[in-house]
């Protein structure tokens, strides 16, 4: 009995080797097939073996976009719109009353309990350029500039705690498993620098987002297409650099070798992840000399340096704007800046509304006006679409929790009105879309959703969101759900 029981099991392990492996040119080819007629664009497929194709190869849009590549400035934990772009004079009159009832019923905070206070705006506003566009005393440099940019102030969200809220931003889900904006963008038009990769994420604040990782991996598609981090202090990759006594002649023998076994590994059971990972060896390689030369900011001239405030071998976000120029300037599609410490609930200093946005809008606000400036005076702007925003907004009360007042002040979270923006990349110079009403809870026109927003980065660079589409669990996904328009209103 002993002897059969063993025996069965042995064939059962047999019947589904020989179904996943050998039967029907087996379920790898299935796989294939999908990622290949999803990927669709009309590009052709060039070889880096005999008979493999490199998933990461230029591919045409599905129209001449206008921009060619995307820059994403993340304030990760949500700063006050009310304190930078969304100037309310009528919430000023109303500081520390206690707040209507109205704005609380049937309404879910983060922390807010029991009835808390009105807080008025922590910041003096002034109309700047041409368009008259309010900016806080907050963003001096970002006010001399504000004719370059689009200003969306009815965004909105669903997502009230921070970790969701930046999937929803990146994924277009608050649940993990969905691919990023930037591997979405990646794997529709490939690279353009085969030394370098597609995707690439900087961070600074000292801390990665509440989301994690996850904010730039690429979900259910092939993982060659997600965010590769890289660090303007150190080493720029971690284990980029090969141990003591490895030449890179040996190095470059040894990854012939391993690829050529995951060739003849393709070549029978035809699994797509293995394309990824023939590329991403092969990617490697070529970044232990591609890398390090890009991401040394040492060999600017000092007026870079101090447009942008800059310190070489910093980790700073100051840093991480100039390396996004020199990134895009080297052909990366996407370029992924996440900025932590945006959290302003006024359990201290640092994140307060007052002491502490300020601190952080100077750490910001020089650099990110660099960027723009100097993209546009390397004639990069036109072509390179730049985004600006956190996950959500902040509450026109003062936060409390357990109806207790905080030590400093300080906001909660909101998602019916925040402001993110726009520059370069095809969109419209010096507008305003959307509007709150007197206190900044609602928006009373120009209300878009983040799939909105995410549809309209992807039509920029030259896609329509409704067909990039990747086959998965039965049926196709994209980016933006089952929702979401292009904001006609921000294009030019």
């Amino acid at each position: 009995m002993i002897f059969d029981d063993i025996r069965l099991e042995a064939l059962k392990n047999i019947s589904r080797r020989h179904f996943l492996r050998e039967s029907a040119a087996g379920l790898g080819a299935v796989a294939l097939g999908s990622f290949l007629s999803s990927c669709g664009n009309g590009g052709e497929a060039v070889a880096t073996l005999p008979g493999v194709i490199d998933p990461t190869l230029p591919r045409p849009p599905h129209f001449p976009g206008r921009a060619k590549r995307v820059i994403y400035l993340h304030m990760a934990g949500a700063p006050s719109q009310l304190e930078l772009f969304d100037f309310k004079p009528e919430l000023k009159k109303l500081d520390n009353q206690l707040c209507p009832t109205s704005l609380l019923e049937g309404k879910r905070f983060a922390f807010i309990r029991g009835v808390p206070r009105m807080l008025g705006p922590q910041a003096n506003f002034k109309q700047h350029g041409e368009s008259g566009a309010l900016v806080s005393e907050n963003l001096p440099h970002f006010a001399k500039i504000a004719d370059e940019v689009s200003f969306l102030k009815g965004v909105y969200t669903d997502q009230f705690n921070h970790a969701p809220a930046q999937l929803f931003v990146h994924s277009g889900s608050p649940r993990l498993g969905r691919p990023s904006i930037g591997s979405w963008i990646t794997y529709g038009l490939g690279t353009e620098n085969q030394n370098l990769p597609g995707f690439v994420v900087l961070t600074s604040g000292g801390k990665t987002p509440d989301a994690g990782k996850s904010v730039w991996g690429s979900g259910f598609l092939p993982s060659v297409y997600q965010g590769v981090q890289c660090r303007s202090e150190g080493e720029p990759v971690l284990f980029l650099n090969d141990p003591d006594g490895i030449k890179r002649d040996l190095k470059k023998k040894t990854i012939d070798a391993i690829n050529e076994i995951n060739k003849q590994h393709f070549d029978e059971f035809n699994d797509p992840e293995t394309l990824t990972r023939i590329a991403q060896y092969e990617m490697a390689f070529r970044m232990q000399v591609s890398v390090p030369e890009v991401m040394n900011i040492n060999t600017e001239p000092e007026y870079i340096h101090q447009l942008y405030g800059t310190t070489p071998g910093k980790a700073s976000f100051a840093n991480n704007c100039l390396l996004a120029r020199k990134l895009v300037e080297q052909g990366v599609r996407f370029v992924q800046l996440f900025d932590w410490g945006w959290d302003g609930h006024g359990t201290s200093a640092n994140e307060s509304v007052d002491y502490g946005i300020k601190n952080k809008c100077q750490q910001i606000d020089r650099p990110m006006t660099a960027l723009l400036l100097d993209l546009k005076q390397r004639g990069l702007l036109d072509e390179t679409l730049v985004v600006w925003g956190g996950e959500f907004g902040r509450t026109p009360m003062l936060e409390n929790r357990e109806g207790k007042t905080m030590p400093f002040k300080g906001r909660d979270h909101h998602v019916e009105a925040f402001t993110m923006w726009m520059a370069g990349g095809g969109i419209k110079k010096g507008t305003t879309w959307g509007e709150t009403d007197e206190i900044g809870y609602y928006p009373i026109n120009g209300k878009v959703s983040l799939h909105d927003v995410q549809a309209t980065i992807l039509n920029q660079v030259g896609f329509d969101h409704e067909k990039l589409t990747y086959q998965f669990q039965g049926r196709p996904f994209r980016l933006t759900d089952v929702s979401g328009k292009v904001i006609r209103e921000i294009i030019a």
